[in-house]
């Protein structure tokens, strides 16, 4: 290891304490998504009390920030994102707690050098948990002039390359004729048959498309006596590919099976997404091989290959729009399972702790690689340029 990056080790001791204290922090005062006012605002403190400038409540959402630290002379721009949602009773299950610490620490480590050259930036995204606060950042713009951004997110592996599944949230709503089940049923038009319909339909898309097509769905709203014939049923549903390609092809197939359920009854079917919708997660490998090796120079020597995760994360919008990566680090043992009390407990645990150290330090060496090295850079942006 060059004598730079040594140098990023021992200031990532030095900061060690307190950023694990803001980590701390963060996971004994869980806040849910857009709420987070607490966990922005500590990491805020701690990124000016290193010399960042802090803007507050960017895009519209009054608990995102950015915070920038600018090198001495122009050079490239690179984000390190944090997140900072909980999850509803269980706190902090998904260890959002040490992903916005560990992303600025990362920053604060860069930012001791003398010889920075370009800009280190801290992008905090809400409701990651939610409705994905990384989809209206992308969509305000705020990535338009990074040249990478990472983060990382604890997990049973270490796993640099990810992808993920894209993602549309939608609410079908049908609309009938009310009118007395008994007395004048054949006046009223049964909303809720059309649902039912709608799920018969959708059981049978099933068996005819591809499996890494999911289809999962509720209903939501069902009429409110049996005596009255439903005029407003309600159903969602979770649409997942593996391509935004694939996943817009499907979404076209269910919109003409609600459309034909509805015109069974002679109900009218309308539709809207109830939550943003989701790219897959593009990864960039050859900044993750660069992280990979920076893990490995940290003495991580089990190293996971490429994975698939099962869900869909909002870090697939901001890969569509900058070259990026979301690996995936092991926390304690590797066997406690997300979205558990178990796992919110390891992550205020000294296993925690130690997460956050080699994650900050891991994300500080490979931003800096980004800063220093042009020939990875534009290995970087070649190979996003031509899958854009």
């Amino acid at each position: 290891m060059d004598g730079i990056k040594a140098f990023f080790r021992v200031q990532a001791q030095y900061l060690r304490e307190e950023v694990w204290e803001v980590a701390r922090l963060i996971g004994e005062h869980p806040e849910l998504g857009y709420e987070e006012y607490f966990a922005s605002n500590c990491l805020s403190d701690f990124l000016k009390k290193h010399g960042f400038k802090v803007e507050l409540g960017i895009a519209g959402m009054e608990t995102a920030f950015l915070a920038r630290f600018p090198g001495r002379r122009p050079g490239p721009k690179i984000a390190f994102l944090a997140e900072y949602d909980a999850l509803p009773v269980i706190g902090h299950a998904c260890g959002h707690n040490l992903i916005g610490a560990a992303s600025a620490g990362a920053a604060v480590i860069l930012s001791k050098s003398l010889e920075l050259a370009g800009e280190i930036i801290v992008v905090g995204t809400p409701a990651e948990e939610t409705s994905g606060g990384k989809v209206t950042l992308v969509e305000k713009g705020i990535f338009k002039d990074i040249d990478a951004a990472m983060m990382f997110h604890p997990g049973s592996q270490n796993v640099p390359i990810i992808s993920s599944l894209a993602l549309d949230a939608i609410e079908f709503t049908f609309h009938g004729r009310a009118a007395h089940s008994v007395a004048a049923a054949s006046f009223g038009v049964n909303a809720l048959d059309a649902v039912i319909n709608f799920f018969v339909g959708i059981n049978a898309l099933k068996k005819q498309i591809s499996r890494e097509l999911k289809i999962n769905g509720i209903i939501t709203e069902g009429g409110n006596a049996p005596n009255v014939i439903p005029e407003r049923a309600v159903a969602r549903f979770y649409l997942r590919a593996r391509k935004r390609k694939d996943l817009d092809e499907l979404r076209e197939q269910v919109i003409r099976c609600a459309e034909g359920a509805a015109a069974m009854v002679s109900a009218r079917m309308t539709w809207h997404n109830f939550e943003y919708s989701y790219d897959e997660m593009r990864t960039n490998l050859a900044l993750a091989d660069c992280f990979s090796k920076n893990l490995e120079e940290l003495g991580i020597i089990h190293i996971a290959p490429p994975q698939t995760a099962m869900g869909s994360v909002d870090m697939g919008n901001v890969s569509r729009v900058v070259p990026a990566i979301h690996p995936y680090l092991m926390l304690g043992t590797g066997t406690e399972i997300p979205h558990t009390l178990e796992f919110t407990q390891v992550c205020v645990s000294r296993k925690g702790e130690s997460l956050v150290l080699l994650a900050m330090q891991a994300l500080a060496l490979t931003g800096w690689d980004i800063l220093s090295d042009k020939k990875l850079l534009k290995k970087i942006k070649q190979e996003f340029q031509s899958i854009k």
